[in-house]
């Protein structure tokens, strides 16, 4: 039985639903939200409740329900708060900057790294080295601060490179004369 599969989505005041088939809209005060059902799976409006259910009871459904659910859970709190997602710079003259739609990260090669942003993700930068993705899809938020990451990732000698601010870089020892 899928726990989280069971739960209900309360339906927030401001957030309108509306399913039709294995389509799911979720419109909020910060935007607009629509996504396909996993198959297997259905969903359907109760009152303020959206309640997710499964077609029977095999291991593939299980596992559908269960991500249907969270799917749909992301989908309201997204629009309801949003998301994000926060990446710190470490290293001499590494650096980010914004232009228009375009992300610039000096990050030690030869050449700058240029990204574009989506018009759904709002990229900030303070001091140059924090970089904050913000958005109301939460795949769409860690997707574009997963590909900023793998740039430069955390070198284990130095922890030079992009990192998530709650990330822990364990520094090896270098090697010593002896």
């Amino acid at each position: 039985m899928s726990r989280i599969g069971n739960k209900a989505i309360a339906i927030i005041p401001g957030v309108k639903a509306n399913i039709s088939g294995s389509n799911v809209k979720i419109e909020g005060p910060k935007g607009k939200l629509e996504m396909t059902l996993p198959p297997l799976v259905s969903a359907k409006v109760d009152g303020d409740k959206i309640i997710v259910e499964r077609t029977n009871d095999e291991r593939r459904a299980k596992a559908m329900h269960g991500l249907g659910r969270s799917l749909i859970n992301n989908m309201v709190e997204g629009v309801v708060n949003g998301f994000s997602k926060k990446l710190t710079i470490i290293g001499v003259g590494y650096k980010a900057q914004i232009s228009g739609s375009k992300l610039t990260l000096s990050l030690g090669y030869s050449h700058p790294v240029i990204m574009n942003i989506p018009k759904e993700i709002e990229v900030k930068i303070e001091n140059n080295t924090s970089v904050t993705i913000e958005g109301i899809d939460k795949q769409l938020v860690g997707q574009i601060a997963a590909e900023i990451r793998a740039y430069r990732k955390p070198e284990p000698y130095k922890g030079k490179g992009v990192r998530y601010v709650d990330e822990q870089v364990i520094i090896k020892e270098g090697k010593t004369v002896g």
